[in-house]
């Protein structure tokens, strides 16, 4: 990286995500530099078989400044039930990375970058904010397990994917490597196999403390109501792992958001579509709107959640510790009425800002220029982790985000809430001067030794107007 480049990213680190550079808090934000891992498990496919995985693949590279892309891996889903998942099929997957690559000089105005790391360093660490080249998503690209159900696991079933998986979590990295998978997860359960089979169980552990798992429903199976879960190696993985292996089953976002994609199909075809050469290859819709979205939006570093903890309540849902829809395996889940409920009362009530964050994306691809989402800083700390706060109980407190900033000098508005489903502390409480940038909060005597979320919203005045996120963690005291 040439010396302007090493400028930029220090500036970018600490202008955008507003992070201070002390001693004390260094280490700490030195790792919140750092994008999330993820890997792709997609049974995309042309658009007139089933546009949404691609749909769904177009707003993730509009958002690679975003996530470690670790690999994109091809695998069968739904829409190959009985058969096998044909290799044409990826260049779909070509064709987002090919539009992607003609966006890039675009895309990278957003963070004033100029070029891009060499190749052993940007296949190692990747900050927020770097755009990773063509090359890159090309050569982290494969097959992976091209058929369904758990007859797809054991000896003769590794693959490029699979092998992928294995070598990812194995690299000397603290951040989990998380699992999307849009289709079937066979892949990821023929890794997990090969390593059971092969290491001794410490090892074993120390590998699946590693991983975090994200469905949108359950692909690998073939045909129902009734579901065969017994199929699937989905379930497979659950009654392997156990609770070593944090699997997030999703029955709710994805739900949402083919739902309210397709209600609002019109804004998609203005604000998507067209819009730079990844909205010229932006499908239609058929069956629904990026079904699979939810899968990496669970995982988006925007201060709002911290994706491990599935009652944070995040842009991909509210996640409860249960019985599974299988009725045998238990997994983090919103499955459940109730659990579903909180789930779609969230993931409506963010929908607005998700959208307007991707259409500004789209103005970056096809402009060079657009908005940028505000900073939040609470109380004098900047970054994106949750702010903890320890006051006694009785007290007044007051949460201070006048600090917060807009890289575009955009006006901004506050606003407040508490989030109950994420504390324990389940009696009223109201939040005085709610839309002011200084709240204060009374905290009622009751409240020792329980937990308040709080979360703050800073919305700018741009076109289209962008929010940013701070979550407040508030744990009393007597």
């Amino acid at each position: 990286m040439n010396l302007r480049a090493r400028k930029f990213w220090t500036f970018f680190g600490l202008l955008v995500l507003g992070l201070s550079v002390s001693a004390e808090t260094g280490k700490r934000n030195e790792e919140s530099l750092l994008k999330p891992r993820i890997v792709v498990l997609t049974d995309i496919a042309p658009a007139d078989v089933e546009p949404d995985d691609m749909e769904s693949m177009v707003r993730l590279l509009a958002h690679a400044d975003m996530f470690e892309i670790e690999g994109l891996v091809a695998t069968g889903g739904w829409n190959i039930c009985g058969g096998t998942y044909p290799e044409s099929w990826m260049d779909s997957l070509m064709t987002v990375i090919d539009a992607y690559e003609k966006d890039l000089p675009n895309l990278m105005k957003r963070s004033e970058q100029e070029d891009f790391l060499p190749e052993s360093q940007e296949n190692g660490k990747q900050e927020l904010g770097y755009w990773p080249s063509a090359g890159y998503l090309r050569s982290r690209t494969m097959l992976g397990s091209r058929g369904l159900g758990i007859e797809r696991i054991g000896e003769g079933n590794d693959s490029p994917g699979s092998d992928l998986i294995i070598k990812l979590v194995d690299e000397e990295d603290s951040r989990p490597l998380w699992i999307t998978v849009w289709g079937g997860a066979n892949t990821l359960a023929q890794a997990v196999w090969r390593v059971r089979k092969e290491r001794s169980e410490s090892e074993v552990h120390k590998f699946l403390d590693k991983l975090c798992v994200y469905t949108i429903t359950d692909q690998d199976v073939c045909g129902g109501p009734p579901v065969d879960y017994a199929f699937s190696s989905h379930q497979w993985l659950r009654k392997t792992c156990g609770k070593e292996l944090r699997f997030f089953w999703d029955e709710s976002a994805w739900l949402v958001q083919n739902t309210l994609g397709s209600m609002n199909w019109d804004e998609y075809a203005t604000h998507i579509q067209g819009h730079g050469h990844l909205g010229k290859v932006y499908p239609k819709n058929k069956y629904g709107v990026e079904g699979d979205t939810p899968s990496y939006l669970h995982v988006f570093p925007n201060g709002l959640n911290n994706p491990a903890v599935g009652n944070q309540v995040g842009w991909g849902g509210y996640f409860r510790w249960a019985l599974s829809p299988d009725s045998l395996t238990e997994c983090y889940t919103n499955a459940a009425p109730d659990v579903k409920a909180v789930s779609e009362k969230y993931e409506k009530y963010f929908y607005p800002a998700i959208f307007a964050d991707f259409a500004a994306r789209m103005d970056w691809a096809a402009y060079g220029e657009g908005n940028h989402n505000p900073s939040v800083c609470i109380n004098g700390e900047r970054g994106l982790e949750s702010v903890m706060v320890s006051p006694k109980v009785g007290r007044k407190i007051r949460l201070d985000a006048s600090e917060s900033f807009d890289a575009d000098n955009d006006s901004l508005a506050y606003h407040w809430w508490i989030l109950p489903e994420a504390g324990t502390y389940t009696g009223r409480m109201d939040i005085m001067q709610a839309d002011r940038s200084v709240a204060i909060l009374g905290i009622p005597r009751d409240a020792a030794g329980k937990e308040i979320h709080v979360i703050c919203e800073v919305t700018d005045n741009g076109s289209p107007a962008l929010t940013g996120y701070r979550r407040v963690i508030i744990r009393p005291v007597n």
